[in-house]
């Protein structure tokens, strides 16, 4: 009886302890995987992505607004210390880039990563509004249509002049349309468009500012700390591509390619940077607009440049616009019936189109938001989570002191970048909208 009675309790707590068992498994199985091949899901598309096509996103997501206003950004912070800067700031953003990909799918608390996506990519889509804009409001109001390509001469306007906001409502409904295409594969048709047109506005301008140019001996070697945030904000917002660099990869169809695609793109686009900064601040010097293209003669060859550049922006609008619609839309129509979903996503991207148009509307001085966004958000992307990522996901794997030591450096002059450089925008957009008019005009339209 009693061992009836005691098999009978064993065989009880048998049942007990493989019950145990049987539901933390279910709850072990119940959580999420950070596996490489399902993580950081951005979009429901299959992989299909080839290297040429996550090349040419890349490439198209790198080159936008920022480009333009890196001559000013080199008089912001010398001609010496400039180059410098921004070669060192695209090798540290670069490796960073990398460090992304590899420690990302690790990675779980991704909140914040992906709140400041938004915030910036957004961001990014308001000042290409007001660029746009700005441009056609030039090239229609006060391009020449002679033939001569003198740099200061006096044009007359071919159309009477309009409110800026104006053009950007013209603008309104085609990038409302524009953002409708949400493949990656349809978007790389864009974006070759995109880099065709830029690229050739691009060589447009070196053709000019390689002629005759001046001797740089009295540019001044270095600037103050304050003008120096600026160029530090203005350099990291310039290195546009850091939001498309998750999603890209998950489309791939061989992920294990992307590192390479990556290390191959952008030393290519970092030399572009620092030339054309550098070659164009010593072209203009001190007179340097905070668009290059201001500086340029006012005839049709050179005013191309601007419309040119203006059709690469409005392709690139779509490619910056896909990773926040990608983060917030599925989350949108997961509460709408199936019959409502696509009615649901295409009302939602057209109210995240309006968002960026009123913010862009708000905006008092392009330049400043620019180094704002750098600084504030496009830093902590791109300069200091990542190396923290790092330390936080491979510490435990017996990381090296030497890795420590770098990662913690480069997180260190994120934050101080991102300290001071978010102080001194704000201070300049304080001071420059309510007290005093910039002899810096950081319109991209003057």
């Amino acid at each position: 009886m009693s061992s009836k009675l005691l098999l009978s309790k064993g065989s009880s707590s048998d049942d007990t302890d493989s019950g145990v068992k049987i539901n933390l498994k279910k709850i072990i199985c119940s959580l999420p995987r950070f596996k490489k091949s399902d993580s950081f899901q951005w979009t429901r598309e299959s992989r299909n992505l080839t290297g040429f096509q996550a090349l040419t996103h890349l490439f198209k997501a790198n080159i936008g607004t920022g480009l333009l206003g890196l001559p000013l950004a080199m008089k912001n912070a010398g001609i010496i210390v400039g180059p410098l800067s921004l070669l060192m700031l695209g090798v540290m953003i670069v490796h960073c880039m990398g460090i992304l990909v590899k420690c990302a799918h690790h990675f779980c608390h991704r909140h914040l990563v992906r709140s400041l996506l938004i915030i910036t990519q957004l961001g990014f889509c308001s000042v290409y509004f007001l660029f746009l804009a700005d441009n056609f409001k030039q090239v229609a109001e006060t391009a020449s249509i002679s033939n001569r390509c003198l740099q200061n001469e006096t044009t007359m306007g071919m159309l009477p002049s309009l409110n800026l906001h104006l053009y950007m409502l013209t603008f309104l409904p085609f990038v409302i349309l524009l953002v409708f295409f949400h493949n990656l594969l349809m978007l790389t048709i864009f974006s070759t468009v995109g880099n065709i047109a830029i690229l050739g506005s691009v060589a447009l301008i070196f053709s000019y500012i390689t002629q005759d140019i001046p001797n740089p001996k009295n540019l001044p070697w270095s600037a103050n700390w304050q003008t120096y945030s600026l160029f530090f904000g203005t350099a990291i917002f310039s290195l546009e591509g850091i939001g498309v660099i998750l999603p890209l990869e998950n489309q791939m169809k061989y992920p294990g390619h992307y590192t390479l695609i990556l290390y191959m793109v952008m030393p290519i686009i970092i030399i572009l940077y620092v030339s054309l900064g550098t070659l164009g601040y010593m072209k203009f010097g001190e007179n340097i607009q905070a668009s290059i293209t201001l500086n340029l003669p006012n005839c049709w060859l050179y005013q191309s440049v601007k419309m040119l550049y203006s059709i690469g922006i409005f392709f690139t609008y779509a490619l910056q616009f896909y990773i926040p619609a990608e983060i917030i839309i599925p989350h949108v129509i997961s509460w709408v019936p199936e019959q409502w979903e696509l009615l649901v996503d295409l009302s939602v991207r057209g109210i995240m189109v309006c968002m960026t148009y009123i913010f862009a509307m708000m905006i008092p001085q392009m330049e400043l938001i620019i180094a704002l966004l750098g600084s504030a958000s496009c830093c902590v992307l791109a300069l200091i989570i990542p190396p923290l990522l790092e330390i936080c996901t491979y510490y435990m794997d017996g990381l090296s002191s030497f890795t420590v030591i770098k990662d913690v450096f480069i997180s260190t002059m994120g934050i101080l970048g991102c300290i001071m450089g978010t102080y001194q925008a704000f201070y300049e957009i304080i001071d420059q909208t309510f007290f005093s008019s910039s002899q810096n005009s950081t319109r991209v339209f003057v």
